[in-house]
Formats: C-alpha cells, sequence, structure tokens
C-alpha cells in the first residue's frame, strides 16, 4: 500500500505514521520540513507546503496513491483543494474531523457516529462539519472515496492534556503543579471526558487505511476509559510527582476572561463525552486501547523530562491562569 500523509507529525499523526511504516505501508509525508525529530524512520519526506497548490501540484505529479490523509485540512477550502489535487490520484482519502463537531448539548449521554453534528459555540468545530458535509456531496455524487475520523482529546509524547493547558507549550501545566500554583479544573470537575493515547487510535486508524469498507463512513476512535476532570487533574499531578492544588471555576466564568477558550472549553470540554466504539471494532476487529490514562501521562511526562529543551513555559498562559483564579477569589470573598 502506498500512503500519502499531509503532514504526518503532529500529535495523533505522529503515533499513524510510525505505525504504518512498522506496518509496511509505503508512506510519503507531504510535509514542510520544520518537525523533522518526529519523522517516523522509513517514511519518505515530499518537500512542500499544502497550501502552494501550484508546487505541490508538480511535487506529486508523478505519484498515485492508495490513500490520503490530510492531517491539516481545517476549512471547505483546504478540503476543496484536496479534491482538486487527488480526485484522479487514491483509492481512499481519509478526512481528519473532530468529535467536538457532534451535538452540542448533547441530548443523550453515549456518542455514537449517527449523533447529530452541531456545534454553535465553536468556530473550528462548524469548519469540520462544513468539510464533512462537502466530502459526503462529493461521494454521493460522483464517487469520491472518503472516509471520515473524528478524534476526541488524543494525546502522546507530545502532549499533556488538560482542558485548561497551552497547546504550543504543554508542559506549562507540570511547571505549574511542580511550583505549587493553583491549577483551574472548570466546573466541579465531575463531569466525564475520554482521553486517547495516540498509539491506541493508531491501531484503529492504520485498519481503515485501503479498507473499501470504510469508504463513505464517519468513525470515531477513542479509548473505553471514563474519568472525571477532577481525576484527569489528580493523574496529571502523579506523573508530575505532586499533588496539584485544584480551585474550580465555572467554565462561563473562565471563557468570559479568556475569550479564546470559550470554543474549547463551552464547546466541547465543558460536556460530558462518552463514546460508543462498536462501529470502529466492527470495522477493524484487531482495534483495542489498551494504554490507561495514568500510564500514557507518566510516559509524556518522562518524555518531556528527556528532552529539557521542550520543556518551556507559556508565560502569557501561566498569567492569565493567575488572572482568573485572583478575579474569582475577590469575587467570593
Amino acid at each position: 500500500m502506498r500512503a500519502l500523509f499531509i503532514g504526518g507529525t503532529g500529535i495523533i499523526s505522529e503515533a499513524v505514521s510510525k505505525l504504518a511504516v512498522a506496518k509496511g505501508i509505503d508512506l510519503h509525508l507531504l510535509n514542510r520540513g520544520n518537525r523533522s525529530i518526529y519523522f517516523p524512520d522509513g517514511a519518505k519526506v515530499i518537500q512542500g507546503d499544502i497550501r502552494d497548490k501550484a508546487a505541490v501540484t508538480e511535487a506529486l505529479r508523478k505519484y498515485d496513491f492508495d490513500v490520503v490523509v490530510d492531517w491539516i485540512a481545517f476549512t471547505p477550502e483546504h478540503v476543496q483543494t484536496d479534491l482538486q489535487l487527488f480526485k484522479e490520484k487514491t483509492g481512499q482519502y481519509i478526512f481528519i474531523s473532530s468529535a467536538s463537531a457532534y451535538q452540542k448539548p448533547s441530548t443523550d449521554y453515549i456518542i455514537t457516529e449517527s449523533t447529530p453534528l452541531s456545534n454553535p459555540f465553536w468556530q473550528y468545530s462548524r469548519d469540520k462539519i462544513a468539510c464533512e458535509e462537502l466530502l459526503i456531496d462529493e461521494y454521493r455524487s460522483n464517487g469520491f472515496p472518503a472516509t471520515i475520523v473524528r478524534p476526541s482529546l488524543t494525546y502522546g509524547r507530545q502532549m499533556i492534556p488538560a482542558a485548561l493547558n497551552s497547546w504550543q507549550k504543554p508542559w506549562s501545566i507540570i511547571d505549574r503543579m511542580r511550583k505549587g500554583k493553583k491549577i483551574i479544573v472548570h466546573g466541579d470537575g465531575t463531569s466525564l471526558w475520554t482521553i486517547t493515547h495516540n498509539t491506541d487510535l493508531a491501531k484503529g486508524f492504520v485498519g481503515l487505511m485501503g479498507n473499501s469498507k470504510a469508504i463513505g463512513h464517519a468513525f470515531h476512535i477513542t479509548s473505553d476509559e471514563v474519568l472525571t476532570w477532577n481525576m484527569i487533574y489528580e493523574l496529571i499531578g502523579k506523573a508530575a510527582g505532586v499533588k496539584p492544588d485544584i480551585i474550580h471555576i465555572a467554565s462561563d466564568f473562565i471563557s468570559k476572561l479568556s475569550p479564546d477558550s470559550y470554543g474549547s472549553l463551552i464547546g466541547d470540554k465543558a460536556e460530558s463525552a462518552i463514546f460508543d466504539n462498536s462501529k470502529i471494532k466492527r470495522f477493524v476487529p484487531e482495534f483495542k486501547a489498551t494504554v490507561g490514562f495514568e500510564q500514557g501521562v507518566r510516559k509524556s511526562v518522562e518524555w518531556f523530562q528527556a528532552h529539557p529543551e521542550l520543556c518551556v513555559v507559556d508565560h502569557e498562559w501561566d498569567e492569565m491562569m493567575d488572572k482568573i483564579i485572583d478575579r474569582y477569589c475577590n469575587i467570593i470573598d
């Protein structure tokens, strides 16, 4: 199988790339080369930027692929470009959507692939929904071989997963815990959430690659482990070797002081998320999530500690956490 990953070095795609190569897939990465530390041994790199359509058209002119996966398509315009580039060049196109596209607020506590797609709180999610609609219309009208995957919160060695953490500098939450600073947990911390290790998601994902039965279908791929946010933060603290000093603050209050967190919080993590994985298990019978969060987050912390150059703090984020806490404490006092 010859596959093209557009990107391929992100939090999720890094693990999928490694497993794909290990399974004997002839993997090519269309990549700008800025994150070469995450290139898997055995993958072939095609230097390029997918946003430069003319240059990519030329770079891929001599190639055809059994599978194309775009890890960095976020808007219908991105997908439209892919349709033009790959309509005659692939046997399957896999789009990375998001579980945040599912109905918010949910009318059922169990999320399946048939749960309606609707998120009035987050533009990111609405764009993913629009991308899905474009692809499904192209599949229905012209037979374009699309498969949709909707990951939920997924982490690995590159990420310390928390509802409130710096996306670019994820060590920030560990630094804050170890300094004994208060850690914000949204709401009362008892809502339920599912966090998936990237090596687990990779098992289901690679099983969909080249799987003709998956064309025209959408899947989420998550762990079956369900935790409260209080438990999640306690386990992050345990991995860091400390007991976090948790303060509970309402999601609405947080998002008013930190508007950038509104979509991710109100439009996603403030809701409970429990997923029914029956469909991916039916299409990929060997799929089983085996990395519990306690084990996985410990591995993430250990990896960062082995790479001290990455243990950097987002001071702007840290100051925002202090601002939210100070304002909240002044009100309740």
